[in-house]
């Protein structure tokens, strides 16, 4: 009976640091369809931003976390980038693709998670 109410509490305990968790998930795109997308023209160092806002709030910032599953690129070009997040907040956050030399980036995406312990 004394293990069954050790478990009952640890269960407990685990649920309730589980569901204390706030996660938000979704997919990001850039593209010429962009008013400032610079990745296909020109040559040198090009950065394009697009700025992401959660559906609601987080109660405090979040842990970001980028993942790329979607790239056009000209086939007769080096393929660099670079893609991170910046000024993360409790409201959202910017996704920053870089490029540079020669490379042409048509369009990049891909999907992103924000995991807050609070």
């Amino acid at each position: 009976m004394k293990i069954s109410k050790i478990f009952i509490v640890l269960f407990l305990v685990f649920t309730a640091s589980l569901l204390a968790q706030q996660i938000q998930t979704g997919n990001y795109r850039l593209d010429r369809n962009l008013t400032d997308y610079t990745l296909d023209k020109n040559e040198g160092d090009r950065v394009v931003q697009l700025e992401i806002t959660f559906n609601r709030p987080f109660d405090v910032k979040p842990d970001v976390i980028l993942s790329v599953n979607y790239l056009d690129a000209d086939k007769d070009k080096n393929i660099r980038y670079e893609v991170k997040t910046s000024s993360i907040s409790r409201d959202g956050f910017l996704v920053q693709v870089r490029t540079w030399s020669d490379s042409k980036i048509f369009s990049i995406g891909g999907s992103w998670i924000a995991v807050s312990g609070k």
